[in-house]
């Protein structure tokens, strides 16, 4: 269509300029229909806002959405929810019996009268805590035939270079490092809670003996999760002296090795493994993770939902995203029935599970991340259900996700280390406490234990 110029609007007449308007606005609503269908169309490739329900982002990352003035859901317990009921310990500290003496109605003697029943009740509480002190004495004599010093020697774990037992030391190191408190706040908290007078340097001292005392243990747990069959791996940033390094953790059966390098590349696994490789290597689709040295992967399929849910919240009415959630949640349920099937009936559907994921993914889909996630799944066709060939080998990297929570939320409380050896401390301290956690072992008594051999048994009285 050909616009008319300002002169020549002046000469049309009056039918003209109508017939040019019907025109103009036929293509209006001609442009205007193409404009929604484009829009339509770009609405429908976009992907929707990444969050912990459908990528790889923290639930902190989440939009928070404000309250309602009034809350809809009624608080409390759901209904037929079992009621929770402390037990009582088998054997108190202390048993105080209230006996009836006299009925108060008619005031007769009770006190011969077995009673029908006894209601039991317990306090629990928490002694008053104070510090102990065990000084020593070292006596110094001059021999009258050599004239020679003689110095009396000190009973093991009270050597002279000693001034805080194994108890107290561990507890330092479990405010800092368990329950994220800065120093002024580990100083405090002693002082408060124990009675316990410390400087924020002698607050240091111990966190540089927990790392020294730490280093050959995380050494030994390395070890033993490099010879294992099935490694996971992860990392996650941290700040070290005001610069960006990385946090990797790698976990097994054997343990869980926390170590804090300046770089993500792959050179920390090759670090790590030495001339080691792995049976099979769980982790994400993260490139120096992929290059681990391992006789085969699996890459962890939580991360693959979440993408693809992200997929089907773009694309509601194309079915590709939505059936191969479904087929990984079914390779996922399968794996954990594995005991429950035979032999043959197992095998039967993996096999089944195998032919239907190479049919989804040969299927042509449409918009632009179902096809990214599909190329990516093609790439790696033969690491997605590895573990349902293998009973060792779990469908996600879950484990390295929970090992990095305590470091992620030692970040966001402290902001990160001010030096290189705060974080190996923490890295290496951390690798005693991931391992006890997972061994099922008390993680303060595993610090105690690594801070020294006990004193508290030198306030027996009885003689040595």
């Amino acid at each position: 269509m050909t616009l008319p110029t300002s002169e020549q609007l002046d000469s049309l007449s009056r039918e003209e300029l109508k017939a040019l308007a019907a025109e103009l606005l036929a293509t209006v609503r001609l442009l205007q229909g193409r404009v929604a269908e484009l829009e339509a169309e770009l609405a429908r490739r976009q992907l929707p806002p990444a969050s912990s329900r459908n990528s790889s982002l923290p639930p902190s990352r989440d939009p928070k959405a404000d309250l309602p003035g009034r809350r809809r859901r009624k608080l409390g317990a759901k209904l037929g929810h079992e009621r929770a009921v402390r037990q009582l310990v088998d054997d108190p500290d202390q048993i105080i019996e209230a006996r009836v003496a006299h009925c108060e109605q008619c005031q007769a003697d009770l006190r011969g009268v077995t009673p029908r029943a006894v209601v039991r009740r317990q306090v629990t509480e928490v002694p008053e805590i104070r510090p102990v002190v065990i000084e020593t004495r070292q006596h110094e004599v001059v021999c009258p035939h050599c004239q020679s010093v003689q110095r009396g020697v000190l009973p093991e774990a009270l050597e002279a270079a000693g001034q805080v037992g194994p108890r107290l030391e561990a507890t330092v190191v479990y405010l800092k490092q368990e329950q994220h408190l800065s120093y002024e706040r580990v100083r405090a908290a002693l002082d408060d809670l124990f009675g316990v007078h410390l400087s924020e340097g002698g607050v240091d001292c111990i966190l540089r003996r927990a790392g020294e005392a730490a280093a050959p243990a995380a050494a030994e747990i390395k070890q033993a999760v490099t010879h294992s069959g099935v490694i996971g791996s992860d990392e996650t940033s941290a700040r070290v002296g005001g610069k960006n390094w990385w946090h990797w953790v790698f976990t097994s059966a054997a343990g869980t090795y926390h170590t804090i390098e300046p770089t993500r590349s792959t050179q920390v696994i090759q670090q790590v493994m030495g001339e080691q490789e792995a049976d099979c290597w769980v982790s994400d689709c993260y490139g120096p993770q992929l290059q681990a040295p391992a006789r085969c992967r699996q890459v962890c399929l939580a991360h693959q939902l979440r993408d693809l849910e992200r997929v089907h919240e773009a694309q509601p009415r194309r079915r590709w995203a939505a059936e191969m959630q479904g087929l990984l949640r079914e390779a996922i349920q399968l794996g954990h029935r594995r005991e429950e099937l035979t032999l043959g009936g197992y095998q039967r559907r993996v096999t089944e599970l195998e032919n239907r994921l190479d049919g989804l993914l040969k299927r042509p889909v449409a918009g632009q991340g179902a096809e990214r996630l599909r190329r990516r799944f093609v790439k790696h066709r033969d690491h997605l259900l590895t573990f349902l060939h293998d009973p060792h080998v779990p469908a996600e990297n879950n484990a390295c996700e929970r090992a990095l929570r305590p470091s992620v939320i030692h970040r966001k409380v402290t902001n990160g280390f001010r030096s290189e050896w705060g974080a190996r401390t923490y890295a290496a301290v951390q690798t005693i406490i991931a391992t006890a956690k997972q061994q099922g072992r008390h993680v303060f008594s595993a610090l105690v234990e690594l801070m020294g051999k006990p004193v508290l048994h030198f306030l027996d009285p009885s003689p040595p």
